[in-house]
C-alpha cells in the first residue's frame, strides 16, 4: 500500500473526498491517501515541488501566473466544469433575476470564488452597473445578505439551503462553466518518476465518483457523519448536497473548454503575468485518456 497526500485548496470540496475515501476506492488500487486537510496554494507549489506532497485537491490560478517562470505544475483529472450556483437576495428585495442587480450591492468573498462573481457578473454585462462588496473570514456569504449589508449573494449547495430557512428568497440563475471544486493537481517532476501511482490515483478518483452516483443512501450517509463546514446537516440539506453533487460531478474526469477558458480568463484578471501560459499548457489528459480508453471507466457503471 502506497501512501499519498492529497490536500485540498477548499473545505467544499470535502463531501466529495469523504465518500472517495470512505468507499475504499482508493485503497482499491494500492494507495492509502491523506486527503482530510487544507494547504495554502503558496504551499501546495512548495511542497508538491519537494515531494512531501504528491497531489493537490485544486490550485487553479497561481499555476498560470506561475508558469512563465518556471513552476511544473500539471492538472491530470476535473472533477466538475460548471459552477452551480444560486443567487440570493431579500424577499422584498424586488429582485427576481440577475438583470436586476443593476444599482445593487453584490457581495463577493475569497480569491477564487471572488473571482468567479466577477466573471458571471460580467458574462452578464453588469460589472460597472452594480457594487462588489468584498468580504473576509468565515461569515457565509447569504448571511450578508440578511444582515442588508449587500443585496444579493451567490451561494452553491448547501448554502441555498440555510439561506431559504432564514427566509431569503433562493433564485436560479445559469450555471457558469468553470474549473473549480476538487482538481487532480500535482507537478511534472512526481508524474515522470511516479506513473503508476499517478494511474492508480485517477483509476480511484474515477472509481469515488461512481460510487457517489450510484450509491446514494451510503454516500448521504457519510456525507452527514463526516461535512461539518457550515453546521450538522439534516436530511434536507445532506440529501440536497448530495443530488447536487451526483449532477455536477463528470463520471469522465476532463475539464471542459469553456471552463479552461473562463478559470483562465479570471487568472488573467487576478494577474497579468497568466497572459504568457498557453490556456492548455497546464492540462494532461493522456493518463486519464488512457485509462477511459481501456473501457475501466464504462465498466464502473454497468451492472
Amino acid at each position: 500500500m502506497d501512501k499519498v497526500h492529497f490536500p485540498y485548496r477548499s473545505e467544499s470540496h470535502l463531501p466529495f473526498l469523504h465518500v472517495v475515501g470512505e468507499s475504499g476506492s482508493w485503497e482499491k488500487h494500492g494507495l492509502q491517501v491523506e486527503y482530510d486537510y487544507f494547504i495554502s496554494s503558496e504551499d501546495a507549489h512548495n511542497n508538491v515541488a519537494n515531494g512531501s506532497v504528491e497531489f493537490v485537491g485544486g490550485n487553479h490560478l497561481s499555476p498560470y501566473i506561475r508558469r512563465p517562470k518556471g513552476d511544473r505544475w500539471v492538472y491530470l483529472g476535473q472533477s466538475v466544469s460548471v459552477l452551480n450556483h444560486r443567487m440570493v437576495v431579500r424577499s422584498d428585495s424586488g429582485i427576481s433575476r440577475v438583470s436586476d442587480l443593476r444599482g445593487k450591492k453584490v457581495a463577493s468573498k475569497g480569491q477564487h470564488p471572488g473571482l468567479n462573481t466577477w466573471l458571471f457578473l460580467k458574462q452578464n454585462g453588469l460589472l460597472g452597473e452594480c457594487q462588489i462588496e468584498r468580504f473576509r473570514g468565515e461569515t457565509p456569504q447569504w448571511e450578508y445578505v440578511r444582515d442588508g449589508k449587500v443585496d444579493a449573494a451567490f451561494v452553491n449547495p448547501p448554502g441555498d439551503i440555510f439561506a431559504r430557512r432564514a427566509g431569503l428568497k433562493v433564485i436560479d440563475v445559469a450555471f457558469l462553466p468553470m474549473v473549480w471544486f476538487t482538481t487532480v493537481s500535482t507537478c511534472l517532476n512526481f508524474v515522470e518518476k511516479h506513473t503508476d501511482i499517478v494511474e492508480r490515483f485517477l483509476k480511484g478518483f474515477c472509481e469515488g465518483i461512481a460510487y457517489l452516483k450510484t450509491h446514494r443512501a451510503e454516500s448521504i450517509k457519510i456525507i452527514k457523519d463526516k461535512y461539518k463546514e457550515e453546521g450538522e446537516l439534516d436530511d434536507e440539506s445532506a440529501n440536497h448536497l448530495y443530488d447536487e453533487l451526483k449532477m455536477i460531478l463528470q463520471a469522465k474526469p476532463y475539464a471542459s473548454i469553456p471552463a479552461i477558458s473562463n478559470v483562465y480568463e479570471i487568472s488573467i484578471e487576478q494577474d497579468k503575468a497568466a497572459e504568457k501560459t498557453d490556456p492548455m499548457a497546464l492540462w494532461d489528459f493522456h493518463y486519464l485518456r488512457r485509462i477511459d480508453d481501456s473501457g475501466f471507466i464504462d465498466n464502473l457503471y454497468r451492472t
